[in-house]
């Protein structure tokens, strides 16, 4: 490669043996919008959360949220919902379950995520029965 050569995309198996000494987990990340502004979104919304705690409680939901816009002010319907899956077709088949893209409320995009670097850290006070996610 010369030096005015910029590198687009190296292959996953190079990322791996680079960061082999870190945690290598596997994770879906879904990606989901509106697709017909937010009124449907939120006709069905109650049965999507529904449908995302059900996935909690089996332990294949990593993380889900609303993503706000740029200025942390307002939201537009997009959403992140991370998923413990075999593979990028199962966290796909995850996806299609879920009420908002089974109704075309929303569509989604599933991309691979690698856990390697970060931590968890939960306060617990047992005094107060009181839990703190910091």
């Amino acid at each position: 490669m010369n030096t005015e050569e910029t590198l687009q995309a190296v292959p996953a198996s190079d990322v791996r043996t680079a960061s082999k000494d870190m945690l290598q987990k596997q994770l879906y990340a879904i990606f989901t919008q509106p697709t017909r502004g937010l009124q449907p979104v939120f006709a069905g919304i109650q049965e999507h959360l529904k449908f995302q705690v059900s996935l909690e409680r089996e332990g294949i939901l990593f993380a889900a949220g609303p993503m706000w816009t740029d200025d942390e002010e307002s939201w537009e319907g997009d959403g992140l919902v991370v998923v413990r899956a075999s593979s990028r077709q199962a966290a796909i088949e995850i996806a299609e379950r879920d009420p908002m893209h089974k109704s075309g409320a929303r569509t989604f995009s599933v991309r691979p995520w690698m856990i390697n670097e970060g931590s968890t850290t939960v306060r617990l006070d047992f005094s107060s029965q009181s839990f703190e996610i910091l």
